[in-house]
């Protein structure tokens, strides 16, 4: 059995043709390129056209697609907030129109669910039924597996954890993005660090080099190589952030393991014993005892293997 896998991301489109057992048979991304509405929509069709094409003479029995945000299971529609337009947008139904005449199947879910499916498929979470996915990229969200499900809740929002409160008093900008990830997603790292540069004029360090409006977390990441007292303040918060996430997650769902990725893990692959230590300060003290702490085995490509999982899934050929 063949199917697809694609995965919609804050600049680019992934897509994979995969077998049943997981092989990556053939892959393409296209850029986004600023397109917004149903011109993403038909950028993501044509990709998978391209992949059935690649199938060849390899039937492709479904199709499994994740965006960033939210997707409402009942009615397939989805909210995708990098992209304008994309506030209600009817995913699912475009992709099974399109493909009604080739019988091919389709799912569509948040791309936090998916990267908890693809690390239990074929990453960090296998043989386990209670897992955390902490995606730390531009935002910060979780993929929740709990019993061998993925949790949903009652509006398909489980996994929200950019809006953990892990601070006071309360700050207007926690309105746009929440706490945590004001404080500690890539975006967040690099607002951290604009925001001690601000308070600190007399600091002459290298991230002055660098007109502040433009600084990112890369830049605070290399600049802690050399010992940057700022990069080391930002990011010293950032795992006492990341710790205590951990610690109220490993409280409330008692997982077999939590799962560090997103595109900050990564260069924060480092800060992974740190980041344990910190949450067996916080946490339920029998339960942090039975957590393993990872990072991705599957990297940037964790939600494309959930997608093609997804598809499998719907395709009858995987696990509910």
């Amino acid at each position: 059995m063949t199917v697809i896998g694609v995965d919609l991301g804050a600049t680019k489109i992934a897509g994979a043709l995969f077998t049943h057992e997981g092989e990556i048979l053939h892959r393409q991304s296209a850029q986004l390129d600023k397109k917004t509405g149903p011109e993403v929509g038909a950028l993501i069709k044509d990709l998978i056209l391209d992949l059935v094409k690649a199938a060849g003479d390899k039937s492709v029995h479904a199709v499994g697609t994740c965006v960033p945000g939210i997707s409402w299971s009942e009615t397939g529609r989805v909210w995708a907030p990098n992209i304008p337009g994309w506030e209600d947008y009817p995913l699912r139904d475009e992709l099974r129109s399109m493909l009604a005449t080739r019988n091919i199947k389709v799912s569509v879910d948040s791309d936090r669910s998916c990267s908890i499916l693809g690390e239990a498929w074929k990453g960090a979470a296998g043989g386990c039924s209670d897992a955390i996915f902490v995606a730390v990229g531009t935002g910060i969200g979780a993929g929740i597996l709990v019993d061998g499900k993925v949790l949903r809740g009652a509006h398909d929002i489980s996994g929200a954890i950019g809006w953990m409160a892990l601070d006071r008093p309360f700050r207007e900008p926690y309105v746009e993005c929440g706490c945590f990830e004001h404080h500690a997603s890539g975006a967040g790292i690099a607002k951290v660090a604009r925001e001690l540069l601000s308070a600190q004029p007399d600091y002459d360090g290298v991230l002055r080099n660098r007109p502040a409006n433009l600084l990112t977390a890369h830049d605070i990441f290399a600049a802690f190589e050399s010992n940057d007292v700022i990069a080391q303040e930002v990011l010293q918060q950032a795992v006492s952030y990341w710790g205590m996430a951990a610690a109220n997650l490993v409280s409330l769902f008692n997982p077999e393991v939590i799962i560090f990725g997103g595109g900050i893990f990564g260069p924060a692959r480092r800060f992974l014993d740190m980041i344990a230590r910190e949450a067996r300060r916080w946490a339920q003290p029998i339960s942090i005892t039975k957590a393993r702490f990872e990072t991705s085995l599957l990297g940037g490509d964790a939600a494309l293997y959930g997608a093609g999982y997804l598809a499998l899934r719907v395709a009858g050929a995987a696990n509910a």
